[in-house]
């Protein structure tokens, strides 16, 4: 069924030879879909029950279109097929040598595995820790905010155990061993140590007004230093904070005007070489437990000196951090839709298959898929994130939410995905609803720049995921709209509001 949105009329009613294949669209999400923004636009919507496997809703469900971050649900997916909620990694340092009155007479491998969070996010209660705007996103949003948790605390725990396993110093390297995957992400590098996500962050404080504004660099490793040129403004002056650049030699480089009085903002700047960073950082974790390392700390990490990989997984363990349960760790990826993480997934399952390179993932991810009953070709993906350049079906997208659901662990992965009103990407949206708590869905979002008309344009902007109706009914949908605009970023959260509204709208009605 094919349906038009514009600016006037948006109609959906079905044909008459279709009325028993769809209800309509509930008068409710038309008000939404019918908004000037998106008259250039276009929306797909398909619900299903997953209970009796009615189609409750299908407006251009089976045409391919860019869902943006959604396609998480692919990848996180996927890893959950293979190796379920529980499965957990363990990150091992190893020496190389024997130990002699305290001494290492060798190197020290930390040997990384791709643990997404190194114990830098975990609560005391043993989950992860987010906030509903995470700093993988404060350089293009504004709002991003920093959990309590010391990200460091992983290399911290293992430093500890090295120094417990009668380790008193190293007289050889300790080297990072990255080994395990390689690739790569929009230019940035997906490596299988992870530290603080591999980011920097940067906690801008205004002063008084006229005084430079504090900047607090988070995690505080050698040789990196902040060189701030951030003033402070009177209240309701315009203000702007620069994206952080890196200077060379450690050296980071901010500017801008922040209003006195506001909330802190967080900026972030991207590692480029994270085994180098995880390298000084493990050596400065060592140092705090009382062993001494002779060799430079702020050398470049290199493994050319070490054996083969299987000849490394061998040698004895002096020290191991487990990582939190996939399920957890699939948590945070979804929640605060995190693309490295979900990238890491794509990595981790072509790792399984005996390869080191990242893209030969996305064909084991689509066999997987395939084999739990999905029809891959209602997909066209490139990366596990949901950059541009992927495709999917509304349909398809149910689909997966409908295999979810009826697997034994359902409940624990819908838990993963943001909850309408609650949490995550969805926490402020539709809170007052009575839908609000009800809905569990990823969002995806694409948007540029029109330069053109000097406005944003909304690539997509995606909902997908599972709900319980007002009438009890449990159903799996997929609502994307592409291309709509507005007049600046504001535009993106509102079109977040916007897909919301809809979703509700549906809860309600059914």
């Amino acid at each position: 069924m094919l349906v038009t949105a514009g600016a006037t009329a948006c109609s959906v009613a079905p044909a008459a030879d279709d009325e028993s294949a769809a209800s309509q669209v509930p008068a409710a999400a038309l008000e939404v879909m019918e908004q000037p923004e998106y008259a250039n636009g276009r929306w797909q919507i398909t619900a299903t029950d997953i209970d009796t496997g009615e189609v409750l809703i299908d407006l251009d469900g089976d045409r391919m279109a860019e869902p943006g971050s959604f396609v998480k649900t692919y990848s996180a997916g996927a890893a959950w097929l293979t190796w379920g909620p529980d499965h957990t990694l363990t990150t091992p340092v190893k020496r190389v040598g024997e130990v002699v009155d305290g001494v290492l007479q060798g190197n020290l491998v930390l040997v990384g595995k791709g643990d997404l969070t190194m114990g830098g996010r975990t609560k005391p209660d043993g989950t992860v820790d987010f906030t509903d705007l995470d700093h993988n996103d404060a350089n293009p949003l504004p709002g991003a905010t920093l959990t309590p948790e010391d990200p460091l605390t992983g290399l911290n725990e293992l430093a500890a155990q090295v120094k417990g396993s009668g380790i008193d110093a190293v007289s050889g390297e300790v080297v990072i061993d990255d080994r395990l995957f390689a690739g790569e992400l929009a230019g940035e590098p997906i490596t299988p140590i992870i530290v603080n996500q591999n980011l920097l962050d940067l906690q801008i404080t205004p002063g008084e007004v006229g005084e430079p504004a504090m900047v607090e660099l988070t995690p505080a490793v050698k040789p990196w230093r902040v060189v701030s040129d951030i003033r402070t403004v009177a209240a309701g002056e315009q203000a702007e904070v620069t994206n952080p650049t890196s200077a060379g030699d450690g050296e980071i480089v901010i500017s801008g005007t922040i209003a006195a009085g506001s909330e802190p903002q967080v900026k972030v700047l991207v590692l480029e070489d994270p085994a180098t960073f995880a390298r000084t950082a493990f050596i400065e974790a060592l140092e705090r437990a009382g062993v001494s390392v002779s060799g430079d700390p702020t050398a470049v990490n290199s493994t050319t000196m070490l054996a083969p990989q299987g000849d490394i997984a061998g040698l004895p363990s002096v020290a191991e951090l487990e990582s939190l349960p996939l399920a957890q760790e699939a948590t945070y990826v979804m929640k605060i839709s995190y693309n490295r993480g979900a990238q890491t997934f794509i990595c981790l399952l072509a790792v399984e298959t005996g390869k080191d390179d990242c893209s030969t993932g996305m064909s084991e991810a689509g066999r997987i898929w395939k084999d739990a009953g999905l029809d891959i070709t209602g997909a066209a993906l490139i990366d596990g994130s949901g950059l541009a350049g992927n495709y999917i079906t509304a349909e398809n997208a149910a689909r997966i939410q409908t295999i979810m659901a009826e697997r034994p662990d359902a409940g624990r992965w819908r838990d993963t995905l943001p909850i309408l009103g609650v949490d995550g990407s969805l926490s402020t949206v539709q809170v007052d609803s009575p839908a609000a708590g009800k809905v569990f869905a990823k969002t995806g979002t694409l948007a540029g720049g029109d330069s053109f008309n000097g406005r944003l344009r909304l690539a997509t902007k995606t909902l997908g995921g599972v709900m319980e109706t007002a009438s009890g009914r449990n159903v799996a949908f997929t609502i994307i709209m592409n291309q709509g605009f507005a007049d600046g970023i504001e535009g993106v959260f509102t079109a977040n509001d916007d897909v919301g509204a809809v979703a509700a709208a549906i809860q309600q009605s059914y």
